[in-house]
């Protein structure tokens, strides 16, 4: 069973910075277009910045010079280096997957990880 773990999260000071890290497993294939979304209290889930297999990319407007979305797909690992953070990017994030591919063939649909914490403080 495939599964994606995220860490990295915690707590900083406005204007830090924070690197996510998720780590896809279950004897892996290949995996298309992964995805870093957030959620903060009391809003919807959105998307922060995607990456397609071949390394394509794209960012939320509010992300955009600030977070650097890159994977390792060798390690099948994703990542978010988070720069000049501010306190409404406080929220869990999440990675995503949309199509995850195992050494058997088979494919695994809309992955989620359980999400990790970043609090940035004023």
């Amino acid at each position: 069973q495939v599964q994606l773990v995220e860490s990295g999260g915690g707590l900083v000071q406005a204007g830090g910075s924070l690197r996510l890290s998720c780590a896809a497993s279950g004897s892996i294939f290949r995996i298309n277009t992964m995805g870093w979304y957030r959620q903060s209290s009391g809003k919807q889930r959105e998307l922060v910045a995607a990456i397609s297999n071949g390394g394509s990319t794209n960012y939320a407007d509010s992300v955009k010079g600030r977070f650097t979305i890159s994977r390792d797909n060798a390690k099948n690992t994703l990542y978010l280096q988070m720069n000049s953070l501010k306190p409404e990017d406080t929220a869990v994030y999440y990675c995503n997957a949309d199509d995850i591919t195992t050494l058997l063939g088979r494919r695994s649909l809309d992955v989620w990880g359980q999400g990790t914490l970043v609090t940035v403080s004023s």
